[in-house]
């Protein structure tokens, strides 16, 4: 197929009349059955440079994507067309990936989308062995290589399926942001023959900007003073998932429609917002990277970041959801000057524990291996096992996958091979010392005096010809205001004295909406502390000011809530100070406590078992009600001291409402927000 004839065929399908240069020069070699890595800018339009040619083709075309926004965007635009594409994820029944795996090994599929991760399920790896495969397609391929801003193990399974395909099956590797080391590395993993085609990255519309503050506190000011006088709706991304509550909490706070984001949400909710963000319905939507990358949104108009990025590579990525539509956005770094004690920026630690969290340690590495010599396990019986939490298990039975230390058998459970060389670690430290290379490049960013969009692209390898002048150092210096107001600040006092994080209620919990006092650490370390000292050193029953506080929060969020009983959760280790906390506080609200709530069993402290499944297993069947007829009908208030997965306060929910209670609502003194980063 000609040029000339392929541009028929695609106007006749996608409504367009030609592709561009580049984009013909990708769909050529695809139709003559070659291997594409293909790197260019976001809005380029590389979808189009696989779908067109999975419509010519002559089967099946599987994409492998980590965005599961971008497949439900991907798959409604193409069934609008006239193309059959469907996706599987984790947010479908296992019953509506069954039916769409037997359509695609029957043929009524023309594209698939599926998440990596999808690859060790038993019935995908049965089915695609059976299905007419006509092209492989590896979205955000940056994150095949280790080297990547955002590797993911699972990737490497698309690797052993490309291998064992015929070589005349086309692959197209696309992906924004690949530096020479990704791009070789890609190349390497799926196959010598691939022909790179890297385009130009400068976005002359973004507006760069990097503001620098003096505390957590400014940043909310200056960006609810910006949010205020700007065009448009945007994103604004923070570093961790509890920040992303904080944020549009304070927004929402200061009269700005504002929405959170992250990979914590119910499949629905994630859905409600992707959709509520197309149409404009709130002014931000404050987000972890989780959202984002897969969201077909031309008219972004702004992307803040709270957080600095690990590297200059992550954020090219990330701002380059902004401006698809050609229209200038403004790109926003906030960056906090601050140094702790140690010398290191504040906002530097965040990144660096990323970092230096990335690899388990070696010794976790060696329990594995040795459980793995006993017997082949599956990713979820090391995690129960070894008392481990999955992303460090995920990553080691990639790892020795990968070092040849382990197979997966036939049934999908990893074995420990006998002739296995040593465990090798140094690339572990090398890796190390180049994402530190990435981190210090991105301090860089902050700190060049030159054009930012040229720093982050001469970064990412590209070829500067034109330089760009579209940044707060070159002629946009007095663009952004230099003060904040006096009036936002007492703002953000009010803010604080009444912000209580949510303990968010979950589809498949009997727990009501309820709220901590604050954050265990984050936000609050005073209490964190407190809470700290009282029940691990010693320092006697939680002080009459937390009692107060405790109170005043439960007359403020449940004012019009009918209690009836507060019941407080039994000890493990700390004897009777949640028991005489909540004595205090129901006096003070003239609300009787009830002391019927009792463990019939031991259990160890929820901080041991290391992931959800042994979390559950803990407590589970482990309380009972005394006299459980006085619980009918009942609305109770449920009291401990911390929260932290809620696995403890939904199995007495669950024995609460089988024995006739009518609500629960959890409140607590501290949330952790450990497993929220």
């Amino acid at each position: 197929m000609n040029r000339q004839e392929a541009e028929q065929k695609l106007k006749e399908i996608f409504g367009f009349a030609h592709f561009h240069d580049a984009q013909w020069a990708a769909i050529e070699k695809i139709l003559n059955n070659e291997r594409v890595l293909m790197i260019q800018k976001t809005g380029f339009g590389k979808s189009l440079c696989y779908q067109f040619p999975a419509t010519q083709l002559d089967g099946l075309t599987i994409v492998f994507s980590p965005l599961i926004a971008l497949m439900r965007d991907q798959v409604n635009s193409l069934n609008e067309k006239g193309i059959v594409a469907k996706c599987i994820n984790s947010n479908q029944t296992p019953e509506e990936n069954g039916q769409i795996l037997e359509d695609a090994k029957n043929g009524k599929i023309k594209i698939l989308y599926i998440a990596p991760e999808r690859q060790g399920n038993l019935s995908w790896q049965e089915t695609v062995r059976e299905i007419k495969v006509a092209m492989v397609v590896v979205d955000e391929a940056h994150c095949i290589s280790q080297w990547g801003h955002d590797f993911r193990p699972d990737f490497r399974r698309i690797v052993d399926l490309v291998r064992i395909l015929p070589e005349n099956v086309p692959v197209l590797a696309v992906t924004a942001t690949a530096t020479e080391r990704v791009q070789d590395d890609i190349q390497e993993q799926i196959g010598k023959n691939m022909t790179v085609l890297r385009g130009n990255l400068l976005r002359e519309n973004l507006r760069l900007f990097v503001v620098k503050v003096k505390s957590e506190n400014e940043k909310k000011i200056r960006i609810a003073e910006y949010l205020q006088h700007c065009d448009g709706s945007g994103l604004i991304y923070t570093g961790t998932r509890v920040n992303t509550q904080v944020y549009a909490d304070w927004l929402k706070f200061v009269g700005i429609d504002a929405e959170m984001y992250n990979a914590s949400l119910e499949g629905e909710d994630r859905i409600r917002i992707e959709q509520g963000l197309k149409e404009n319905r709130w002014k931000a939507i404050v987000a972890t990277n989780a959202l984002g990358m897969g969201i077909d949104k031309p008219d972004i108009r702004f992307i803040i970041h709270t957080q600095m990025p690990q590297s200059p590579i992550h954020y090219y990525q990330e701002i380059g959801r902004a401006g698809r539509d050609g229209k200038p956005s403004d790109i926003i770094l906030f960056y906090n000057e601050n140094v702790n004690k140690e010398g290191i920026p504040y906002d530097k630690m965040l990144p660096l524990n990323f970092i230096n969290g990335a690899k388990p340690k070696t010794a976790d590495y060696g329990r594995v291996i040795n459980a793995l010599k006993n017997a082949p396990l599956g990713e979820r019986d090391v995690m129960r096992e070894l008392n481990m939490k999955q992303t460090p298990v995920r990553t080691i039975l990639a790892d020795l996958l990968e070092q040849k230390i382990a197979v997966r058998n036939e049934k999908g459970k990893y074995e420990y091979r006998f002739d296995a060389p040593e465990l090798d670690t140094k690339s572990f430290e090398e890796l190390r010392q180049s994402k530190m290379i990435d981190l210090d490049a991105m301090m860089g960013y902050i700190e060049t005096t030159g054009s930012r969009m040229d720093y982050l692209r001469r970064y990412l390898g590209d070829t500067i010809t034109v330089s760009s002048e579209n940044c707060d150092n070159t002629n946009l210096a007095d663009y952004m205001p230099k003060r904040y107001s006096e009036a936002t600040w007492l703002k953000i006092r009010d803010f604080k004295q009444d912000y209580f994080p949510e303990i968010a209620k979950k589809k498949s919990s009997k727990l009501e909406l309820g709220f901590a006092l604050a954050n265990y650490s984050l936000e609050d370390g005073e209490i964190g502390q407190m809470v700290h000292n009282c029940k691990y050193e010693g320092a006697g029953d939680f002080p009459d000011d937390i009692v107060r506080r405790m109170a005043r929060m439960i007359q403020k969020k449940m004012m019009n809530n009918k209690i009836d009983m507060l019941l407080y959760v039994p000890p493990t280790e700390s004897g009777d100070l949640v028991k005489n906390f909540a004595i205090k506080v129901g006096d003070l609200l003239g609300v009787p406590v009830c002391h019927n709530l009792k463990k019939m069993r031991q259990t160890t402290a929820q901080k041991i078992p290391q992931n959800a499944i042994l979390k559950r297993k803990n407590v589970e069947d482990a309380f009972d009600f005394d006299s459980p007829e006085i619980l009918e009908g009942k609305s109770v208030l449920l009291l401990d001291d911390i929260y932290d997965s809620g696995a403890t306060l939904n199995e007495i929910a669950k024995m609460l409402k089988e024995k006739g209670a009518a609500t629960i609502t959890p409140v607590v003194i501290a949330k952790t927000v450990g497993g929220d980063l």
